[in-house]
């Protein structure tokens, strides 16, 4: 009887692995260049669109999201990291059909399936195509558009924010948004949120321009805001007191006390000396009430920043469908493609209206330093030299 059922399993690894031998064979590539991708040059969308798009400056700015000099000045900074050789079976796509298929799939979100129909190359190539022209976007324009700010460059951020939104010695505005993913392979809950969806979290800290002055982008969708903000880099800079924040200073109109330079974020946030968030809003005083107004009057800037950057490249306007270190890559390249493109072609502000940031802000405590500095600001709101006097 054993010797039966040796046999009855020999035969059954047997067929086993008769199958794998034939599902791979029936697999190997009928083509090495498929007949329809070999007519890229000849009806790609690249090939078809490029040239007669430049002769139309707004029909090339909804393409690509961005005006001809700005395209022609990434174009430059971008061109000898994405050259590829040619080789001996076929030509290398070059970097400017490389810059504009990963452009149209930030615009637009496309699908990789979408693209490859689209421009006539792979789904695996598209792949390629995003993950290496994103990292190279990164690299070419990170130090140049989101360099850390210099004392000086903190005082004019706060110049900016005491003109723009009646907040004054403040540095930047905090937050966190979710980007939807399509579940990591292996990553059990870490990237499932509160939200019931798979993420991870873009925190930034603005300037009261719309611009990204610092991003942290991939931690676990399950954490919280202040969780994100105590591991990131800024967090860590701003606990050791390594970002560079100007000598306290008083307040615009008054001689006394010195005031430290702060960051405005909602309750997800501790409260802390360079730190503010509003007032619990159980029994709130019309002082505290004049606070909260004017802290959100600053601290919203940054989520009209998330609305400008979801509007603009609308990839984030759906899940994405790539591997966790390609999405990764494509945020960070969309946050410096924002500061890039804000800072040579404007933007419509009428787009940051149409975002919404729904989120449960977790209760956490602050310490008693930073108490104290609220209260201050708090006092000076309500006083004569720091009352709103906007419409």
């Amino acid at each position: 009887m054993d010797c039966y059922r040796r046999r009855h399993v020999a035969v059954v690894v047997t067929a086993i692995q008769l199958e794998r031998l034939r599902r791979r064979r029936d697999s190997r590539r009928r083509f090495w260049v498929h007949p329809v991708i070999a007519q890229r040059q000849e009806r790609g969308q690249f090939w078809a669109l490029y040239q007669n798009l430049r002769a139309h400056e707004d029909q090339f700015f909804g393409y690509m999201r961005m005006s001809i000099p700005s395209f022609n000045e990434l174009r430059g900074l971008l061109e000898s990291r994405l050259m590829h050789q040619d080789t001996f079976m076929q030509d290398s796509i070059p970097p400017v059909e490389r810059l504009v298929i990963t452009l149209r799939y930030l615009g637009t979100g496309q699908s990789l399936a979408s693209l490859h129909y689209a421009f006539l190359v792979g789904k695996s190539t598209a792949s390629m195509i995003i993950r290496e022209t994103c990292v190279a976007i990164w690299d070419a324009l990170h130090a140049a558009v989101m360099a850390q700010p210099h004392k000086e460059q903190w005082k004019e951020i706060a110049d900016v924010f005491q003109q723009t939104c009646q907040f004054p010695n403040c540095a930047g505005a905090i937050d966190g948004k979710h980007i939807r993913i399509k579940k990591p392979v292996r990553s059990g809950s870490q990237y499932y949120n509160y939200k019931k969806y798979f993420s991870f979290v873009l925190f930034a800290m603005c300037d009261a321009n719309y611009s990204f002055r610092y991003i942290d982008v991939g931690s676990y969708g399950s954490r919280s805001d202040s969780a994100v903000f105590a591991h990131s880099e800024f967090g860590k800079m701003l606990q050791n007191k390594a970002l560079d924040l100007p000598e306290h200073t008083t307040l615009p109109g008054t001689t006394s006390p010195a005031m430290p330079f702060v960051f405005v974020g909602d309750e997800a946030f501790a409260l802390g000396e360079n730190l503010m968030r509003p007032c619990s809003s159980r029994g709130l005083s019309l002082a505290r009430r004049v606070f909260n107004y004017r802290l959100t009057r600053a601290r919203r800037v940054v989520e009209c920043a998330f609305g400008i950057l979801a509007n603009k490249w609308r990839f984030l306007h759906t899940p994405i469908h790539l591997k966790l270190e390609t999405a990764i890559s494509s945020v960070k390249a969309a946050c410096v493609l924002h500061n890039f493109v804000r800072a040579r072609d404007g933007y419509n502000f009428d787009d940051s209206l149409t975002h919404s940031l729904s989120h449960r802000p977790s209760v956490v405590r602050g310490h008693r330093q930073g108490a104290a500095v609220r209260e201050q600001f708090t006092a000076y709101f309500m006083s004569p030299h720091g009352r709103y006097h906007g419409s």
